[in-house]
């Protein structure tokens, strides 16, 4: 550890000349260290400027050879200063780690505030023609300015864009018609949906748990249908019926892979079906405010998932959906008044979600800042986890990311038969710490100190 850097950690604020030092030392590591807890309001919007350079600089020199630093280094860029420089190395970085969401992001931003930019309109058409969004990668690349470097290109994607589209279009009309035959061409049932029941495997229905629908409408007028593991309910049964049906069959297919996902992992899942509330934007902003309509694909609360519709089904906000499921799964598992610490619901969820996009562990941004809090001793306790919405902690992904790695502990000393049936007494009513004693011969404390010690040694 380099003298600067150790000064930087003991100082309150490091300053933009310190991060000019180590950019021309070429200390990248350090450099993100440094400023990876840094909160950006504390600075000049000078200061800001004169930050996100050094660490703009870093992206760029090592994002041919070391994506993950320059994806680190990129990431803090952006949160000081969102320069054109920065979202491109940003993306160039996220797309080189596998992390197609924030690339997209990233690109959206730049198209959004740099207009004039043609390689955010084309970047973000590539990316979304490799996600077979024909009408979004139109949208895209319809936005490069047609007098610059990347119009050209552009143009040419276009057409391909444009045949994605057409494709798609045609299999939705056919899916349209496949529904329509099944529901024997006539509109939904007026009556009572007919409950989505589990089936035993000798029942003789052989068909996937997708395809076994029921279609009414219930007793509070929304239009429902239901197989054995989802029962799909709409506030608005007037909405167009290809979108809806386009819409429902892919949040079905994410619900249909959490499920297996959850059960390939802790060889259980939800055995009893759970209610599905697709939202519109505008009834989704209505129920759960602006700012969660702004960010969430969704979430578990009451007993349903509740989906926002204006969210796109990317990698990201479905694996957000296995993290909705996955609370189903526990809700049920301990009879749904349980009183499990948050962070140990909060963590299975996450956690399970990381195994969903490809890891056992976090993002790397994430997992840097975890480490760097640990050495710094700014971990959160478990115990300041245990009670409330990790949602409103000051640092609510560093919350979000100790709880999954204290449950990925867990899992590493027992595997998930011993986490169940903790989980399960827990439910029942035996106190946690009593639990956690008896099936892992520790208490919170211990757990808390071994997680930062591991942490603090990675």
């Amino acid at each position: 550890m380099s003298p600067l850097f150790l000064s930087l950690l003991l100082a309150a604020a490091p300053s933009a000349q310190q991060a000019q030092k180590l950019a021309q030392s070429k200390s990248w590591e350090d450099l993100y260290l440094a400023y990876s807890a840094a909160d950006p309001k504390g600075y000049s919007e000078a200061d800001r400027k004169a930050i996100a350079a050094p660490l703009l600089k870093g992206c760029e020199a090592l994002v041919a050879g070391d994506a993950v630093m320059a994806y680190s280094l990129g990431e803090r860029s952006v949160a000081f200063e969102e320069s054109p420089g920065g979202l491109r190395c940003l993306a160039r970085a996220a797309l080189s780690t596998d992390q197609r969401g924030t690339a997209e992001e990233a690109l959206r931003k730049g198209l959004a505030n740099y207009p004039k930019e043609g390689a955010f309109g084309l970047e973000l058409g590539k990316l979304l023609i490799g996600d077979k969004d024909g009408p979004g990668a139109i949208a895209a690349l319809e936005k490069v300015p047609p007098r610059s470097p990347q119009a050209a290109e552009a143009k040419k994607l276009l057409q391909k864009a444009r045949s994605l589209s057409a494709e798609q279009s045609q299999a939705r009309a056919e899916a349209e018609q496949l529904e329509r035959r099944l529901n024997g061409g006539e509109g939904p049932s007026r009556g009572k949906t007919k409950p989505a029941v589990a089936q035993a495997p000798d029942d003789g229905d052989t068909r996937p748990a997708s395809l076994t629908y029921e279609s009414g409408v219930g007793e509070d007028g929304m239009r429902t249908r239901s197989n054995r593991r989802f029962v799909m309910k709409y506030f608005n049964n007037n909405r167009d019926f290809g979108q809806r049906a386009e819409y429902e069959g892919r949040v079905v297919a994410a619900l249909e892979a959490a499920y297996e996902h959850t059960l390939g992992i802790l060889g259980e899942a939800r055995e009893t079906p759970v209610d599905v509330i697709l939202y519109t934007r505008e009834e989704f902003r209505t129920h759960q405010g602006a700012s969660l309509a702004r960010s969430a694909a969704g979430l578990y609360s009451d007993g349903a998932i509740r989906i926002n519709g204006g969210a796109e089904l990317t990698e990201q906000t479905q694996a957000t959906l296995v993290h909705e499921y996955v609370h189903a799964a526990v809700d049920e598992l301990c009879g749904g008044s349980h009183q499990l610490p948050t962070w140990l619901n909060e963590g299975l969820a996450e956690y399970i979600e990381w195994r969903y996009l490809g890891g056992d562990g976090p993002p790397i941004v994430v997992g840097n800042a975890l480490r760097g809090a640990a050495r710094s001793g700014r971990l959160p306790s478990l115990s300041a986890l245990a009670q409330g919405m990790l949602i409103q902690t000051a640092d609510p992904g560093l919350a979000y990311a100790t709880s999954a790695v204290a449950v990925r502990e867990l899992m590493r000393r027992g595997g998930a038969p011993r986490l169940l049936t903790l989980l399960r007494e827990v439910g029942q009513g035996t106190p946690f710490e009593q639990a956690l004693r008896a099936h892992y011969g520790m208490d919170v404390a211990k757990l808390d100190e071994d997680l930062k010690a591991a942490l603090s040694q990675r």
